[in-house]
């Protein structure tokens, strides 16, 4: 396996490039940044804001999970005069964390939760992990989904989400730049792993209307709504350490999750995030660490060297708990048994492999 060598991404992660000085697209995207005119794009990003102005009450919509990046979104656009309006595809399996910082969320803004069929939730989660290896693959999906649907449905012309993935972790060559999140990235980069909501139907009874909430709304449909997604992180230089302080400081509560993260502050909501980092180790040879280790070393907050130590001393470790909830209550509620797990990580690949 080779690194990058500049942070610590492998040459197995998923769409990322290496040049041949051997530095991936991640870091020489971080590079790009330096040459930015930020004071324009937030320019950009203003005028946007002014043609959103509509009569349904809010100017936009921030899909959120209540951590520290929907925090800083929410203020940052209350910041800029805009009304926002939270929303919440409810995750897998949410942890006291989660409960607490969507709470916490809503002493600043309105915010709107969908809760998809549990019953549902549980048999994708299952189907999720045996087929790809991503018991994450319903979450990932409502996503990019719910706040779609909430937007047309509303009125609501803008939808702001975050980072732009390939700008900041890096994706194929041209991918960095893109400021919108358009139906077509969802369907290409939107988590999917290479299935579709339609390819559930049929399986363990899951209807057509059952997978509703994990579908996008039709492309005419939503021009027709004249919505639009931006990814705030093209207008204001991303950040998630000054993300983490900003939401901190505002009552957003933190803790180390797991023994295979480094970073206390990130993917606090869902009990089964651990298994899907586990199982990206198991798949691309890096773990949660490694990802975030990474992005510390880009920004200069670590060496590699040290970065390295880290990784070889968090990444590949199990979560026995994450968030406080034990790996057996994330297995009951998808119905699967140890035995059965260790069956379906090995199919991927072998812990000695």
């Amino acid at each position: 396996m080779n690194r990058c060598a500049r942070c610590l991404y492998p040459d197995l992660k998923p769409d990322l490039f290496f040049d041949d000085a051997g530095v991936c697209s991640a870091c020489r995207a971080f590079e790009q940044r330096q040459s930015v005119d930020w004071a324009a794009r937030e320019g950009e990003l203003l005028s946007a804001l002014e043609g959103g102005r509509n009569d349904s009450g809010y100017d936009c919509i921030v899909p959120s999970s209540g951590g520290k990046d929907s925090h800083w979104q929410v203020l940052k656009l209350i910041e800029l005069g805009a009304r926002p309006l939270v929303v919440t595809a409810t995750t897998c399996h949410l942890t006291h964390l989660g409960r607490a910082n969507i709470d916490n969320l809503t002493r600043y803004a309105t915010t709107m939760e969908v809760v998809a069929n549990r019953g549902v939730r549980a048999k994708l989660n299952r189907l999720g992990l045996t087929m790809v290896g991503d018991i994450s693959w319903p979450e990932h999906a409502a996503i990019f989904s719910v706040p779609f649907h909430a937007a047309c449905n509303l009125g609501i012309p803008l939808i702001f989400y975050g980072e732009c993935p390939q700008e900041a972790y890096g994706g194929p060559p041209g991918t960095e730049s893109a400021k919108e999140m358009t139906l077509r990235w969802v369907s290409e980069f939107g988590g999917f792993n290479g299935l579709r909501p339609s390819d559930f139907v049929g399986l363990d009874g899951i209807t057509g209307a059952d997978m509703a909430d994990y579908t996008p709304p039709p492309a005419d449909r939503v021009r027709d709504a004249g919505v639009r997604a931006l990814f705030l992180g093209q207008f204001y230089e991303w950040d998630s350490w000054r993300n983490a302080e900003v939401a901190t400081a505002h009552g957003m509560i933190s803790e180390l999750p797991s023994v295979a993260n480094w970073w206390g502050h990130e993917n606090l909501d869902n009990a089964q995030t651990g298994l899907h980092d586990h199982l990206m180790y198991r798949k691309y040879g890096y773990g949660r660490a490694c990802a975030q280790v990474s992005v510390d070393i880009r920004s200069g907050r670590l060496t590699r060297e040290k970065g390295m130590i880290i990784v070889s001393q968090c990444d590949g470790l199990f979560p026995e708990v994450y968030a406080g909830v034990p790996v057996q209550d994330v297995l009951d509620r998808i119905g699967m048994t140890r035995v059965e797990l260790n069956a379906v990580m090995d199919q991927f690949c072998s812990p000695c492999a």
